[in-house]
């Protein structure tokens, strides 16, 4: 079986939401709790799996912060590292030569991309958008919307 065909069986098997993209290429739709679902590329190319998936637009603010909070992450990571295109946006990306992959190394990998993407989500907004959030906040409470969507914020607004 080849590569291609061990991602479709895996994909399949695992019950994921996935499409193929080219003849050695794949999304994969990754369901999460704080970044609702990460999209995932898997490009296979001639010596190694390429993993890359989209966790969040460029930051509007403390962009350095943002940055160097994720470079800290990234030593702690399996499979992926965060980096960012030349516009900002933020991703995960990286590569695994392709005599390692296997069923339970894609799903090992597949899993790190979905832990790392959902987990720090919300920390990387706060940090990326933190003013966008608080006029959020205040808007709502003015006109008595719902905060529901917000509530992982509300340390940025009420400091304890």
């Amino acid at each position: 079986m080849n590569t291609a065909e061990l991602i479709e069986s895996t994909l399949t098997e695992r019950g994921l939401s996935w499409e193929r993209t080219g003849p050695r290429s794949f999304a994969v739709t990754l369901p999460g709790v704080h970044k609702l679902k990460t999209s995932c590329n898997l490009i296979v190319g001639e010596h190694a799996l390429r993993i890359e998936a989209f966790v969040m637009r460029q930051p509007d603010e403390r962009r350095e912060d943002l940055w160097a909070w994720l470079l800290q992450r990234n030593a702690r990571m399996y499979a992926v590292a965060f980096a960012i295109d030349k516009v900002g946006d933020v991703y995960l990306t990286g590569r695994v030569p392709l005599h390692a992959v296997t069923a339970d190394e894609l799903d090992r990998i597949l899993g790190a991309v979905l832990e790392y993407a959902d987990e720090n989500f919300d920390a990387m907004l706060a940090i990326g958008f933190g003013e966008a959030i608080r006029r959020e906040w205040a808007w709502r409470v003015k006109r008595g919307e719902p905060l529901d969507n917000l509530r992982a914020f509300e340390h940025l607004v009420n400091p304890s």
